[in-house]
């Protein structure tokens, strides 16, 4: 299986929704197609809610986010 390169699909530009990261060309952020999914869409109904969106464009948000995932630091403290 081939490693997808996520950023030529998604972008982070302060100037665009504060710089939450989004679909290139779009308004439609990673959350939004995260929480879409987190709620039971799947990928046919959020292309059909969003025309513009590409099945590569909702793939790339996944491994978007789980490579934040990976390279988070988690701080342990005592109880």
């Amino acid at each position: 299986m081939k490693t997808m390169n996520y950023q030529e699909r998604i972008t982070s530009d302060y100037k665009i929704l504060l710089g939450k990261p989004v679909i290139k060309g779009t308004r439609i952020t990673v959350e939004l197609i995260l929480k879409k999914l987190s709620e039971g869409a799947n990928i046919e109904e959020l292309l059909s809610m969003y025309p513009h969106l590409k099945r590569e464009d909702i793939l790339a948000a996944l491994y978007y986010a789980s490579e934040r995932i990976a390279n988070e630091e988690v701080l342990v403290t005592k109880l």
